[in-house]
């Protein structure tokens, strides 16, 4: 009986809805900006919003063993599982950037996964069991995603070319 019980409990909890990561910038729950600087390179990047999008540019330098910028966000702590999908609604400029998820803030690795984008709107949709794991732009010897809960996610830009980004993202959906 108890297992029926909680199979019922758990079809109607938060791991069978929809989940909406908020993308406005706000006081207690804000986007972070994180470049190469923090090694030594000299990439720059930046957010900005327009009607409710998320903008994030800037120029890729690969001087001083640069090559990346990223952001981050610690949403509430979203429960999920490797069947869940990341949707993204997004407007790219023909180049590839990374998705990165962590299960736990103090991991030391991402979960990450590539996309290419395009110079139009695109919904683009990534299985979590297909995130692989990641240490400084190493691919690590463990298993993929596989966890509960997503407590950090991003987007990361470092193609070893020096460029500008822009990628523009209105959505970002958990289902």
């Amino acid at each position: 009986m108890f297992k029926v019980f909680l199979s019922l409990f758990l079809s109607l909890t938060n791991f069978n809805s929809n989940k909406t990561i908020d993308i406005k910038n706000t006081s207690n729950n804000k986007w972070y900006v994180v470049n190469d600087n923090v090694m030594g390179g000299l990439s720059k990047g930046n957010i900005s919003y327009i009607n409710n999008t998320l903008i994030f540019k800037g120029r890729i330098s690969l001087e001083n063993n640069g090559g990346f910028s990223s952001i981050k966000k610690y949403p509430k702590n979203i429960l999920v599982n490797k069947n869940n999908k990341i949707v993204l609604t997004v407007k790219g400029d023909g180049k590839t950037y990374y998705l990165r998820v962590k299960s736990k803030i103090n991991d030391y690795y991402t979960y990450t996964i590539p996309f290419k984008t395009t110079n139009n709107w695109q919904i683009i949709t990534l299985k979590l069991a297909d995130f692989y794991p990641t240490f400084r732009g190493r691919k690590l010897n463990m298993d993929n995603f596989n966890k509960t809960t997503v407590q950090e996610i991003g987007f990361l830009i470092g193609n070893k070319k020096n460029e500008e980004f822009k990628i523009e993202i209105s959505e970002i959906l958990i289902n």
